[in-house]
């Protein structure tokens, strides 16, 4: 298994992992939209995307978001997106892929990295725990959805 930054040529691969990462939560199919918004997140430098590569099969991704802390005077990261196929988790990719984004982070002076996910994904948080990452009751966080 390699750990590698995403390369536009990767993208129909990664498409179709973002797909099945969103109707895992809940949304419609449509690799077509995913292709369009992986393609435009790379064109305008807006994330950071590793993928997980098995003779050159992608089966996992990670894509970071980059945000700035103005207490702290320097950029930080959300993990917004982790996915690995069913029939490869237990090949540690994951573990790989976060590794792989916090050794990104450290290299770019970033102040932190905040890793998302659904209440009820008790997997993904499981492993962001054995990562030595903990839940922020400093700071609680609001959204809106239009």
């Amino acid at each position: 298994m390699k750990i590698k930054s995403f390369e536009i040529s990767d993208i129909n691969q990664v498409a179709i992992l973002l797909d099945v990462y969103r109707i895992f939560y809940k949304k419609d199919s449509d690799d077509e939209a995913c292709k369009q918004f992986i393609e435009a997140r790379y064109n305008h430098n807006q994330s950071i995307i590793f993928v997980a590569e098995e003779n050159d099969i992608i089966f996992g991704f990670v894509q970071l978001y980059p945000v700035f802390s103005t207490v702290s005077l320097q950029r930080a990261f959300i993990l917004n997106n982790l996915f690995v196929q069913s029939n490869n988790r237990s090949s540690g990719a994951g573990k790989k892929l976060i590794e792989k984004s916090f050794e990104y982070a450290k290299e770019n002076n970033v102040r932190y990295v905040c890793l998302e996910t659904s209440v009820d994904n008790v997997k993904t948080q499981g492993l962001y725990e054995k990562m030595g990452t903990s839940v922020d009751n400093e700071v609680l966080h609001y959204s809106s959805v239009f």
